[in-house]
């Protein structure tokens, strides 16, 4: 049964602006240390730049960890204690992250901070489906996903900010302040969504089985395998986007303007998805999008000379653009069809999903990153080559491998 909706439009406006807060939490992590890399690397003295991209890398891995671990945890104790301690665990790898002297434990940092926020990045949709149903749910996750949408559009131009006046370290003092923030939110103004008699007992072995379960499903776990490799590349490109942005085409101050125009692409492709699946289906949508990306992507790659130039940046641009596009239509279709799998065991099934594609992510994204005498071209290869791999594996499924 579900728990009765609030009477007041504003107690229900509240509650969804701070699931939206909890959602978007992990993206502002992710993207407003992005214009800080270039300081980060010379203050470890990193003799490769791209070791920067281990940050965001290695936070992913811990946001695998995370989901697998909290998302069952959340069903025992109830959605308030489970993401209190998710976001307590994101505070101390903020502690240790703005204390390191060394770049191993801003490493170790990342990896708590990711754990942490596994939390909300799985438990917020578990509010959702506690509290609504049907129509009711489709209009709250439109909401929620405004904010989600957002956040990596002006995330970058506050990281830069507080970058430039405050110096890279102290954005973990702004994730503390933000988490500080959550936890009163959870506190004192987040209702909880699961009963006492809804809750399950927390069983590892049972946990387990439920994992095995869903492992041993091929389609699911053959599109969540589509959508770790389609998202190496993406995470190799946010790693790289200072250095590309920034240094490679000279943009300086102003690639947060650019990334942030780009970013938009990824919305908007929410927004198309909303208007056109149903007539065109999550399949066909899927296989377009892939098959886009590795056409541009071999266009571009071609068009530089087999990476001995770099397109003209309104070219790079407009590639990127068409590129994000489709991933925002891949990681909402690819997701749906892994779910739709998965009727019989939804917690566990988005919790999974959620880690094996993101497990298999990071390690494409690092290897992609290590590309650098590639230039530019390292992104053109990378999305070419895991698009193709993607592809492969979603004709196999959709002919029922």
């Amino acid at each position: 049964m579900l728990i009765a909706e609030p009477r007041t439009a504003g107690s229900n406006k509240e509650f969804l602006g701070i699931v939206a807060l909890l959602m978007a939490i992990a993206v502002l992590a992710i993207n407003m240390i992005l214009p800080a890399f270039d300081q980060i690397s010379s203050q470890f003295d990193l003799s490769d730049t791209s070791r920067a991209g281990l940050i965001v890398s290695l936070l992913y891995l811990g946001l695998a960890i995370g989901q697998i671990t909290l998302g069952p945890l959340s069903d025992s104790l109830g959605r308030r204690k489970a993401l209190f301690i998710g976001v307590s665990v994101f505070m101390i790898g903020c502690i240790v992250s703005g204390m390191a002297t060394n770049f191993e434990t801003l490493i170790i940092g990342q990896i708590i901070q990711g754990i942490g926020l596994g939390a909300p990045r799985v438990i917020t949709l578990a509010v959702l489906r506690d509290r609504f149903s049907g129509n009711s749910m489709a209009r709250a996750m439109s909401f929620v996903m405004i904010m989600f949408v957002l956040a990596p559009t002006f995330a970058p131009f506050i990281g830069q900010n507080i970058v430039s006046i405050f110096g890279w370290k102290f954005l973990f003092v702004a994730y503390g302040i933000l988490g500080a923030s959550l936890l009163l939110l959870i506190r004192f103004r987040l209702p909880e969504t699961l009963p006492r008699d809804r809750r399950t007992r927390f069983n590892p072995n049972a946990i387990g089985s439920s994992y095995v379960a869903v492992l041993k499903n091929r389609k699911a776990t053959g599109y969540a395998v589509a959508l770790g490799a389609i998202s190496g590349p993406f995470i190799a490109y946010l790693n790289l986007s200072q250095e590309i942005f920034e240094f490679q085409y000279q943009l300086g101050k102003t690639y947060p303007i650019v990334f942030a125009i780009l970013s938009l692409w990824i919305g908007a492709a929410s927004l198309v998805n909303g208007l056109v699946v149903q007539k065109l289906g999550m399949e066909n949508l899927s296989t377009i999008s892939l098959g886009a990306i590795i056409v541009t992507s071999v266009v571009a790659f071609v068009a530089t000379g087999a990476g001995s130039s770099n397109l003209p940046i309104i070219a790079f641009v407009a590639y990127m653009g068409v590129v994000l596009f489709c991933v925002g239509l891949l990681v909402s279709n690819l997701n749906a069809m892994a779910m739709s799998e998965l009727s019989h065991s939804a917690g566990a099934g988005a919790a999974f999903i959620g880690a094996l594609s993101t497990a298999i992510s990071v390690p494409v994204a690092i290897f992609i990153g290590r590309l650098t005498f590639l230039g530019v071209s390292q992104i053109y290869i990378g999305f070419a080559v895991c698009g193709l791999l993607s592809l492969s594996v979603h004709v196999l499924m959709k002919r029922g491998f």
